[in-house]
């Protein structure tokens, strides 16, 4: 049994972490509700993109752009949302999971895939596995910027332009509560029924000044806006993450303690008890 000194510097170092998850669940609390108001607030104006984009697409249009043809898919491109840091339960995980079987697939198929990373976690495990990295993004901070998203994204959409890639998928972690978080792999180009959903009637659009420089603004808004709706999503399932994994870590450090105090206790009353059989012993043989 260890001494009663090397017990109550264990039961120290317990406490010390316990003070440690216990801040970093206060600060993950505090971050993960501006995060999901911030999510929130941004998913009408994406839900509204996404309906005029399936609209759009199912419109007898006399111009089409290149994000609304259907190709057959030879390369494909990633777009892998993660977080920074760690200390998040297995949200990056279970997303880099999904990613990775994906990517199985493809190969397995005589596929290519090519990917863009916004966060250091996603960056990491691609560059491990080899896969080639076109562009990333890190270092978001608590607050998305579309300016920051803008540059590595453009990489992949001028790929799929010039016909470098066939298809665009994206990967991140959507919000459902705060106990719950849900890794999804959507398709963002080409904008196809599958990807944007069927529209219920096709409309037909008059376009001023020309069709062609509204298609084109429009569905350039319609990726970036997506982009920015996935990020939100995925900052805001990250801390809600983190805070349940602080508080478990909270609380798993607390019964340490409880069990380490029941293992001090037991050591010491030992201890006693013997100090105790040795005097009366000296007493008996005196």
């Amino acid at each position: 049994m260890p001494s009663g000194k090397e017990i109550r510097n264990k039961i120290k170092s317990v406490e010390n972490t316990r003070k440690i998850t216990k801040a970093m669940e206060m600060v993950a609390a505090s971050k993960m509700r501006k995060a999901q108001d911030r999510m929130r607030a941004a998913r009408p104006y994406g839900e509204k993109i996404r309906r005029v984009a399936a609209n759009l697409s199912h419109a007898l249009t006399e111009y089409r752009h290149p994000f609304l043809v259907t190709r057959e898919p030879k390369n494909i491109g990633f777009i892998l949302i993660t977080s920074d840091k760690g200390l998040c339960g297995g949200l990056n995980s279970n997303v880099l999971r999904l990613v990775l079987s994906k990517a199985k697939e493809i190969e397995s198929q005589g596929k290519t895939f090519q990917a863009t990373c916004v966060g250091n976690k996603g960056l990491g495990f691609m560059q491990r596995m080899g896969a080639k990295v076109v562009s990333h993004v890190t270092g978001l901070g608590d607050t998305p910027h579309l300016e920051k998203l803008i540059g590595p994204v453009k990489v992949q959409l001028d790929a799929y332009i010039k016909g470098e890639i066939d298809a665009l998928y994206i990967g991140y972690t959507r919000f459902i509560n705060t106990m719950k978080q849900e890794p999804v792999f959507e398709q963002l180009l080409p904008l196809s029924g599958d990807a944007v959903g069927s529209a219920k009637t096709k409309w037909d659009y008059v376009y001023e000044p020309e069709a062609k420089a509204v298609i084109d603004d429009l569905l350039i808004r319609y990726v970036e806006a997506l982009i920015y709706q996935a990020v939100a999503e995925n900052m805001a399932s990250e801390q809600s993450a983190r805070m349940v994994a602080m508080k478990s870590a909270s609380d798993n450090a607390k019964n340490v303690i409880g069990e380490l105090k029941l293992v001090y206790n037991k050591a010491r009353q030992a201890a006693i008890t013997k100090e105790l059989s040795e005097i009366v012993s000296g007493a008996a043989a005196v």
